[in-house]
């Protein structure tokens, strides 16, 4: 019998990358400066940098200077595959709970707005790799997230209906395109996106680790559940756990 979990809802296993599995976000904003300040002569403020993080590079880079956008990815590329193997990290627990899974029987893939290259570098450098039966990323789609469309197109893959998937992220893009497909969306509390920022479109729970993922499935869910008007108290609550198990 095929697993289930999180009462029966759920049959296969979505996940983001950077942010989520591995841990990116110093790599992403020293790439972004130095993009920016070798092209266009000064960096732009990180909040700038770093807002749209979970959309394809170039987008970001036409949105920071549209005539500069193809020397930006350009430079942009080059720092980050460069200084990739000595910033990248893996979140603590990700391998353990992953391989849980897997022994489970749990089909997982990675959906990513990152190109296919790099997505295999960094899943490569922890080993992580062979657990997933699918990645997706913005090589194999022409519509990115937040649409709904690459998570749909991972769960044909996989062979499980989307609605019966659960997606974890940790960018409002991504909890944006998990609940446009009908997914169990999940929320990342540990990476790019501080935790209101992530809940702000809404998904139906959150998470300030991954451990937390085995016994939210093993369970009815209740205790990760986001209720609206209470997202704001759960942001507080998990940047203050996050802090204390870093």
């Amino acid at each position: 019998m095929a697993p289930t979990g999180l009462g029966g809802r759920v049959r296969a296993l979505l996940f983001d990358l950077d942010g989520t599995l591995i841990d990116t976000v110093a790599l992403i904003l020293s790439s972004f400066r130095h993009a920016t300040n070798e092209v266009l002569g000064a960096p732009l403020p990180d909040e700038v940098l770093m807002r749209n993080v979970g959309v394809p590079l170039a987008i970001q880079m036409r949105e920071f200077a549209p005539e500069h956008a193809d020397e930006l990815l350009r430079v942009y590329r080059e720092h980050n595959s460069r200084i990739h193997d000595d910033m990248v990290a893996e979140y603590p627990g990700t391998r353990e709970t992953l391989e849980r899974m897997a022994s489970r029987g749990f089909p997982m893939g990675v959906v990513t707005s990152k190109g296919t290259p790099m997505a295999r570098r960094g899943l490569d450098a922890f080993g992580l790799g062979d657990l997933f039966e699918v990645l997706v990323t913005s090589d194999d789609v022409e519509i990115y997230k937040p649409d709904p469309y690459p998570l749909r197109y991972a769960a044909e893959l996989i062979g499980v209906p989307v609605e019966e998937c659960l997606y974890l992220g940790d960018s409002p893009h991504d909890m944006s395109a998990a609940l446009a497909a009908g997914s169990v969306s999940v929320a990342a509390l540990w990476g790019a996106f501080g935790p209101a920022a992530v809940l702000e479109p809404g998904p139906e729970y959150a998470l300030r680790s991954i451990r937390d993922l085995p016994v939210m499935l093993d369970g009815d869910g209740e205790e990760f559940r986001v209720y609206p008007a209470e997202a704001e108290g759960v942001s507080e609550r998990a940047s203050a756990r996050s802090r204390e198990t870093m």
